[in-house]
């Protein structure tokens, strides 16, 4: 019989923990819950979750730290729910580990949403990384650097193809400017946001059907980049 996946939520907001442990029991996870960061990490150690969902503003440390702590030993994914709304606190919190954000008030569909994916790539890591990425008619091959969409093959440079590789393997997850252009251009040219922005008009007028309306390759407004999948 199938496992339910296990989602630990931390968060010092009893209503939160209540309406959370009621709304994801009824999708059938398995929930647990802490009201503070200490607490939190040990249940982590304890009994390993699925995914974390992780307020920023606990009472003894700040969420940011349990990110850190975190990414000491596991690769879990971590879904940041936060009353903070500003680019850097988005930013330092992704920097520290986190793999999405969602600002208080949220909605459940869109969190639901982003736990599917979470969930995906979550297994996709545990296994064998997949090396053919499909969204739509786009395919995307990692092992042999091919791209084709609607079954034509579309002529990327070897930049363009680095950044779009980078992207879809973290497919779902919030990718900062300044891990983007580290991993794309190395730690000299990461604060270099124009590269990467220049480059990613490239990409969407090769790979997006409507490049000034991206359903692929979607900008996170002050803070980076998401390759979205199939919710």
């Amino acid at each position: 019989m199938k496992t339910a996946p296990h989602i630990l939520v931390i968060d010092d907001e009893p209503q939160i923990l209540r309406a959370l442990r009621t709304i994801l029991t009824e999708k059938h996870f398995h929930v647990t819950t802490a009201s503070r960061g200490e607490e939190g990490l040990a249940l982590a150690a304890a009994n390993p979750p699925d995914i974390v969902i992780l307020d920023l503003g606990l009472p003894d440390l700040d969420g940011t730290r349990v990110c850190a702590r975190l990414r000491e030993w596991t690769q879990i994914p971590i879904i940041v729910l936060s009353v903070r709304d500003g680019e850097m606190d988005k930013v330092a919190a992704l920097d520290h580990g986190a793999d999405d954000y969602l600002t208080k008030p949220f909605g459940i569909e869109e969190l639901l949403a982003r736990v599917r994916v979470a969930l995906r790539h979550a297994a996709q890591t545990r296994a064998e990384k997949a090396t053919v990425i499909r969204v739509g008619d786009l395919v995307i091959d990692l092992a042999n650097h091919f791209v084709t969409r609607g079954g034509e093959q579309v002529k990327l440079t070897a930049t363009e193809f680095k950044l779009l590789a980078y992207l879809a393997a973290n497919t779902g997850r919030v990718l900062t400017h300044q891990s983007i252009l580290t991993r794309v251009w190395g730690e000299a040219e990461a604060n270099h946001v124009e590269y990467l922005r220049v480059f990613m008009r490239q990409l969407r007028k090769k790979l997006e059907p409507e490049p000034d309306r991206p359903q692929i390759l979607v900008t996170e407004p002050g803070i980076g980049y998401r390759f979205l999948g199939d919710l």
